[in-house]
């Protein structure tokens, strides 16, 4: 599972992005931000994929396979975090 570090700014970038819309965070939340979200969204996202389906493919490179699961992890990503911080405060 070696990534190109471009693809993977790239589907951090979107899968952040698009992670941040659906919660509504978008406003809240910069391009670094999204960036970090959606990439580590996509690592979670993906080792539980290969650890629960081991034939799934890797996340890898910049298609709508790996935008999916790494909007999918971002989006649990954002909930765990202002879960958190909401109960922080």
């Amino acid at each position: 599972m070696i990534w190109n570090l471009g693809s993977l700014v790239v589907l951090g970038g979107i899968a952040g992005w698009l992670g941040s819309i659906v919660l509504g965070r978008n406003k809240e939340m910069g391009c670094w931000a999204n960036i970090g979200i959606g990439i580590l969204g996509a690592i979670i996202v993906g080792l539980v994929m290969s650890l629960i389906f081991p034939s799934a493919p890797d996340i890898g490179g910049v298609n709508l396979y790996s935008i999916v699961l790494g909007t999918l992890g971002a989006v649990l990503l954002l909930l765990v975090t202002g879960w958190y911080r909401g109960r922080a405060e």
